[in-house]
């Protein structure tokens, strides 16, 4: 998911409409792996659909908890007592904020003992240096809000500090100095929703016998947000000097999302994974200079071609490099369910798998209905056909890699929608330009049942199409 900047249009949009589709809750254990150099230990972690997740995210090994809503999501502690958050887990975004509020809390005791103790302890801390220590021994506060004013450890960043001056250069709006003299920051996004509060800097909650990490955040009083109620914030993970991947300077991690329930794995830190076969890589793409369309931060890279059955299709190369503002990079987002083409390549794809599918499909014919504003193509699926018939593939030709999306992940059946005795499935392509933005943007549902590797010391993206129920039994001996 992009930070809205004012002065551009190079931003993701994202339909409120979106967030709503799915709740699914993935859970996560833990196994910790040792690296390459034997040195520093990786956390492989599997996904499950399961209610209520808590969990923590160190620096390594980590302990993450995720659940599904369109977008994964983590939950961690932060703060010290550590209070329970949710993030949004974002790689388009740089900096994490959560949404704060200053009123009293009351702290559920997760060692209750009805025998002697109440359930509840209360705190009427007003200020973040009051001390609690002696009332919240060993209590996790739950909260769908982070309370700084009884966090013994929450620092405020200053106006003045290097962190607001020079560590928000990225940001798509200024930072700015508010009347106590303390780091302001505005972000706001193309789904409408917005954010703005302070900068602060906390402790985000380890696992057991290791170090919690100072982090930098944003502490916002004022949040409006199309997402799941339950989410108090969102994570940047990209490539920007304040995301989560930048403050706890983690060289690589790597993601394979299953096709099926939405399982899978997530693994931080440097792995092995010479038994899968051979990763193709594909550098990412630096520009050093600043470009109004260019966002330096995402994890972009070369588009070179589009496939349909392994029929190259005939695009101009000039659509697939960014011109001279910056525009038309391509680039992978977490934070986006889809992909999204620039207008001139996404309308020969249309027409090409409109083409190759007109013998196996029934077109949708209403001109109205459009799905999440850039998806015009739909078809219609008889109700009581279980299965779909066999599609052509699609391709994303990068240089060095290829990334190639079947069956079910072309279309995606929208939910309630239903004519005579059919359902409504669309392309899962869409054409960025009725967003109004100015990229390609390849979002997680095309990902599905390949690893991802991001080498952020090597400056690429390693992918290989793999089964990821299989690796998720390969690196946890989980039955999936």
């Amino acid at each position: 998911m992009k930070p809205q900047n004012p002065y551009t249009k190079h931003i993701i949009s994202k339909n409120p409409c979106l967030k709503l589709l799915i709740l699914l809750i993935l859970s996560i254990q833990m196994k910790n792996y040792q690296c390459e150099d034997e040195t520093k230990k990786i956390l492989t972690l599997p996904l499950k659909s399961q209610v209520i997740p808590y969990g923590y995210l160190p620096r390594t090994p980590n302990k993450l908890n995720f659940q599904h809503n369109i977008s994964l999501t983590v939950s961690i502690t932060v703060g010290t007592p550590p209070q329970n958050m949710s993030f949004i887990i974002d790689t388009g975004s740089e900096l994490s904020w959560l949404q704060c509020n200053t009123t009293n809390r009351v702290i559920p005791d997760p060692f209750y003992d009805p025998n002697h103790l109440p359930p509840y302890t209360t705190t009427t801390c007003s200020s973040p240096t009051c001390n609690i220590k002696n009332k919240t021994m060993n209590r996790v506060i739950s909260d769908p809000f982070f309370d700084p004013t009884i966090s013994s450890s929450y620092i405020p960043i200053k106006c003045s500090s290097p962190t607001c001056m020079t560590q928000t250069r990225d940001f798509p709006i200024p930072a700015s100095c508010d009347s106590n003299k303390l780091c302001h920051a505005t972000l706001s996004y193309a789904d409408s929703s917005s954010s703005e509060g302070n900068l602060a800097s906390d402790m985000f909650g380890l696992g057991s016998g290791s170090d919690n990490p100072r982090i930098v955040f944003g502490c916002m009083n004022s949040t409006y947000s199309s997402t799941n109620s339950n989410t108090t914030g969102l994570m940047g993970m990209n490539l920007g000097s304040l995301s989560l991947v930048s403050q706890l300077k983690i060289p690589k991690f790597s993601y394979c999302i299953s096709g099926s329930d939405f399982s899978g794995v997530l693994i931080l830190g440097a792995s092995n994974f010479s038994w899968v076969g051979s990763l193709n890589y594909t550098s990412l793409v630096q520009i050093s200079r600043p470009l109004p369309y260019f966002d330096r931060a995402a994890y972009t890279v070369r588009l070179e071609g589009i496939k349909v059955s392994n029929k190259l299709l005939i695009i101009s190369d000039t659509i697939f490099i960014p011109d001279h503002s910056g525009a038309g990079q391509t680039m992978f987002d977490l934070g986006t369910q889809f992909t999204y083409l620039l207008g001139s390549a996404y309308i020969v794809l249309r027409n090409e798998f409109l083409n190759q599918t007109n013998n196996i499909l029934r077109v949708l014919d209403d001109p109205n209905f459009v799905f999440e504003i850039a998806m015009d193509l739909c078809y219609r699926v008889p109700l009581n056909q279980s299965k779909l018939p066999e599609l052509p593939s699609v391709s994303l030709v990068f240089d060095g890699a290829e990334m190639k999306v079947l069956g079910e992940q072309l279309l995606y059946r929208v939910p309630n929608e239903i004519r005579g005795n059919d359902s409504v499935y669309c392309f899962t392509f869409g054409n960025s330009d009725l967003l109004g933005v100015e990229a390609f943007i390849i979002g997680h549902h095309q990902q599905q049942n390949m690893l991802m590797e991001f080498d952020i010391v090597n400056s690429r993206v390693g992918l290989v199409d793999i089964d990821c129920d299989l690796v998720g039994q390969r690196l946890l001996g989980l039955d999936n």
